[in-house]
């Protein structure tokens, strides 16, 4: 049996009834937590270039926006929308945002194809346990290829989800696996300027997922050792690696590591979040910006390369999108305004003198015990001018399995989000009412998202 054989065999097997109680409630809050990022970000520019791309017409919804769309275009616009801001959930083993992909292409199957409520359930739960799996098994090594994990591992999950909502059996699902790996792709090359292709890349790869399933319904056919092969999937995208599949394929269908997804807390970069709450945790001691000499962060080597480095340029980032993926940016928002949400990553807030004059006050050194990737923490020195000095630690990233947020904060989140997008709390109910609905195993209706 090849890798992508055991993965089609679990895709099949699964039976949407019988998932645990968490694994059901995660899928649920993930559906309701990418569809509120849909409806806040609708209006931005970035979602109005994938919106004006598309060019079919069909009964799927991209949620927030008129009409109904092919489910290619649909997920695309859904993806990109709802990883656009960077505040939608993260699995901390990988990273890799796995939400944003696979909800909207299961979300455009089904509603393509009339499929069930289950069948949208069993659809996601394959596709983000196997892509938090597959992001196990060479730690670090798709960064250091210069490649977004988000991007190529969500392709073969999501033709694994979509596979599975559409109920193939398992030799086609594995085919849809194998065509899923040379449609995978996605660089983070936008780390240099803050452009928007990390933001298609979650679309991207919803939309390649779809399409690698219908092309394996059809009886396209793909390599069974696409993963492992000398010519495979992680030899092309993390080549620095000897892949170990122990964790994708250990427990598979027993023990459900989604359940360990982190929803954000903040609007920006994952590995950041511990070190706002350091910040903000220190600003409430009553330190004021001028106070401060100094701030350095204890930091994961392989973090550096994005989210510090070049260390000018973080500290002055040349755009809000930029400044999500600057730690130094971000500790500076979150010391002096309490918050990273939607308001602290405009264009203009980046550039704010005060911010970016305390921006500049911070710095990393590379602790050779941190545990990143398995766990993301925080910890901040600062010096002050009277020459005390003050550390806080976080342990862990709040929001993710050691520190979760609740089902309420989630759904508040999620309202939020939606009166952010210039929807009514009426409204934002309805589509809730609807998404409930998916997870009872009803209707996929969500022709209320449309407009």
């Amino acid at each position: 049996m090849t890798v992508a054989g055991d993965l089609a065999k679990f895709a099949s097997s699964i039976d949407a009834a019988k998932l645990p109680a968490k694994t059901r409630e995660t899928v649920h809050l993930l559906t309701l937590d990418c569809a509120g990022l849909c409806i806040a970000a609708r209006r931005n520019d970035y979602v109005a270039g994938a919106r004006a791309s598309i060019a079919s017409s069909g009964n799927v919804t991209a949620i927030g926006h008129e009409g109904a769309f092919g489910p290619y275009d649909a997920a695309l616009v859904n993806g990109t929308a709802a990883h656009g801001e960077d505040y939608d959930d993260t699995f901390e083993g990988g990273p890799v945002h796995a939400g944003a992909v696979i909800v909207p292409a299961v979300l455009a199957a089904a509603e393509y194809r009339g499929r069930t409520g289950a069948d949208v359930q069993k659809g996601i739960a394959v596709g983000l346990e196997i892509m938090c799996r597959l992001s196990l098994v060479t730690p670090e090594a798709i960064h250091k290829a210069c490649f977004h994990p988000t991007a190529v591992l969500g392709a073969p999950a999501a033709a694994a989800a979509v596979a599975a909502a559409l109920d193939l059996p398992p030799d086609k699902i594995a085919h849809a696996i194998a065509i899923a790996g040379s449609l995978a792709s996605g660089i983070i090359e936008y780390l240099a300027d803050g452009s928007w292709t990390k933001r298609l890349h979650a679309g991207s790869s919803a939309q390649s997922g779809i399409r690698a399933a219908l092309l394996a319904e059809a009886g396209f056919t793909g390599p069974s050792t696409v993963l492992e092969g000398k010519h495979g999937f992680y030899k092309a995208f993390a080549p620095s690696k000897t892949p170990n599949f122990a964790p994708l394929l250990d427990g598979l269908g027993s023990r459900w590591v989604l359940d360990t997804i982190a929803f954000k807390p903040y609007a920006c970069g994952t590995m950041t979040q511990p070190f706002i709450d350091c910040a903000i945790e220190l600003a409430r001691s009553g330190i004021k910006p001028d106070d401060i000499v100094s701030m350095v962060c204890k930091v994961g080597e392989g973090t550096v390369h994005r989210l510090w480095e070049p260390l000018a340029a973080k500290h002055a980032p040349p755009n809000g999108y930029a400044g999500k993926f600057s730690t130094p940016y971000c500790v500076a928002a979150g010391f002096v305004d309490g918050k990273c949400g939607f308001e602290q990553f405009t264009d203009a807030r980046v550039k704010d003198p005060k911010l970016r004059a305390l921006a500049a006050k911070v710095s990393y050194v590379i602790d050779p015990n941190d545990e990143y990737p398995r766990n993301f923490t925080g910890h901040i020195r600062a010096t002050l001018k009277d020459g005390t000095v003050r550390e806080v630690h976080k342990p862990h990233m709040r929001g993710g399995a050691h520190e979760p947020l609740t089902k309420a904060e989630i759904l508040t989140k999620f309202h939020d989000n939606a009166r952010f997008g210039g929807w009514s709390r009426q409204r934002s109910d309805a589509l809730a009412a609807a998404i409930d609905k998916i997870a009872q195993g009803g209707a996929v209706d969500l022709t209320v998202a449309r407009g």
